[in-house]
């Protein structure tokens, strides 16, 4: 786990890959508590047995959205902002999907400072965040992940 003193060591980073998350594992459990949550039931994402015979992945697969949302925790997970005492989901700028997460795979999350600008009480930044699956091609989610924080 990297950790930053504070703001200012954080903007000396501004442009470079900080941090790479422990993988976790996207299990079956995980996508029908998701779908349950979200009221998205998309067999491609819930019905195994249909997945197989149907889809052209071979397997159910998490809803991208599951994905994005564990944003979060991937990024708690790779790094301590040390002088922190308050950080708040602002919202994304950019989010695409380019492969698939198939039940059973383990994803990280590689993070990189694009920007870091100052705001009354804090600063805002800007995320650039690399999902990959463990033994996938092609990351499976690439977003611009906004935060503010004291």
């Amino acid at each position: 786990m990297r950790s930053f003193a504070n703001l200012a060591a954080m903007k000396a980073e501004i442009g470079n890959e900080v941090a790479v998350s422990d993988w976790v594992e996207i299990t079956q459990q995980r996508i029908d508590l998701f779908a349950d949550a979200t009221s998205d039931h998309q067999w491609i994402h819930t019905d195994p047995e249909r997945a197989v015979r149907e889809s052209p992945y071979g397997a159910t697969v998490a809803h991208g959205f599951l994905t994005l949302a564990l944003l979060p925790a991937l990024l708690v997970n790779a790094l301590h902002m040390v002088d922190m005492t308050m950080g708040l989901n602002y919202g994304l700028n950019k989010v695409r999907f380019p492969a698939p997460v198939p039940a059973g795979s383990r994803v990280r999350a590689r993070l990189s400072i694009a920007a870091i600008d100052d705001i009354a009480g804090g600063a805002q930044i800007q995320w650039a965040v690399v999902v990959e699956r463990e033994g996938g091609d092609k990351p499976v989610c690439v977003a611009e992940f906004l935060m503010r924080r004291d």
